[in-house]
């Protein structure tokens, strides 16, 4: 059996998208026209990084996150379920790894941050318009490296149905109308997070595990759908358009984590003018199996800074 083929097995597989059958992506693209001298591809240092990561409590987590900071040194990096009030939030150690930040914590429950390394974070909005009386901390939204960066996560929405799962797609439309409006700007915008949705059977390994579930409801990805309908982009599936890669396990009863539970539901969703940007998307999955993980893995992209593809591509076949 070949090493894909464990890796599918398993649950997991790499980000690399020359092992990725079907469409071509982002990166075949990029390497045939440089293979063609069409195009000069994008220096590694001349990227931008942005990561998101549902920590699932950012105190007990903190270890984890330092480490992995360490280890892969994103330029912007966004956090969820920080289950932490604002006056807890860890904002000595983060400073003293390298990182500015803004955070909307809440005790117990939820909260977003978004990290900028060397720099500090321009927080833009806290909280989603359309309804004043919500208090959950589910949105923060800052301005770093010339792009716009919006940290979610959205409500899971069990048990469904009932109140809980009404409220996921109130507050998924008030996502989608004002999403609209950062499209409608102009400005370079990445949406990212935990948006407890499950677009379609190739991001569960299992998908009729989840038919019951509230990330998988036909109403969760046909609300997930209508943002990709409006112009935003899917960056793992840009770069690996028929790959399984997933973001998600279940914590095993027996310790490690149920390799068969996994779901792709932690999105970075990009705006129409920086799909000529993206370089390469992935998922850092061995972060699930280390000590004290949370359910959640890492998922991350890269963006060429004073580079796009679509441009690029025009002028290489321009006469």
């Amino acid at each position: 059996m070949v090493a894909q083929e464990v890796e599918r097995k398993n649950g997991i597989e790499a980000s690399r998208t020359d092992l990725a059958p079907g469409p071509k992506g982002t990166i075949e693209r990029m390497g045939e026209l440089a293979a063609s001298g069409a195009v000069a591809l994008p220096r590694r240092g001349s990227m931008t990084r942005i990561a998101t990561f549902n920590v699932n409590g950012i105190n007990a987590r903190l270890p984890v996150l330092l480490r992995w900071l360490e280890r892969t040194k994103y330029d912007i990096v966004c956090l969820q379920e920080l289950k932490t009030p604002d006056d807890k939030f860890p904002v000595e150690a983060l400073q003293s790894a390298g990182y500015g930040a803004v955070w909307h914590g809440q005790k117990s429950y939820n909260g977003v941050a978004i990290l900028t390394r060397g720099t500090e974070p321009r927080e833009r909005r806290r909280g989603l318009p359309g309804d004043p009386d919500d208090t959950h901390s589910r949105y923060l939204e800052a301005e770093a490296n010339g792009i716009v960066v919006g940290c979610l996560y959205l409500p899971n929405g069990n048990p469904a149905p009932g109140p809980k799962f009404d409220y996921k797609l109130q507050w998924f439309d008030r996502l989608i109308g004002y999403s609209q409006s950062l499209i409608d700007t102009g400005v370079p915008s990445v949406l990212c997070g935990d948006y407890n949705v499950v677009p379609t059977p190739i991001d569960a390994v299992v998908p009729r595990r989840w038919a019951g579930d509230a990330v998988y409801f036909p109403e969760s990805r046909n609300a997930y759908a209508e943002m990709l309908g409006d112009g935003w982009i899917d960056a793992i599936r840009a770069v690996h358009p028929a790959k399984g890669i997933y973001t998600y396990w279940n914590f095993s009863f027996r310790g490690g984590y149920d390799k068969s539970s996994g779901l792709r539901m932690d999105h970075l969703l990009l705006s129409p003018d920086l799909s000529g940007r993206l370089v390469d998307a992935g998922v850092d999955a061995d972060i699930r199996g280390g000590e004290r993980p949370s359910d959640h893995a890492p998922a991350w992209i890269e963006l060429a800074d004073g580079f796009d593809l679509d441009t690029a591509v025009t002028g290489a076949v321009t006469p």
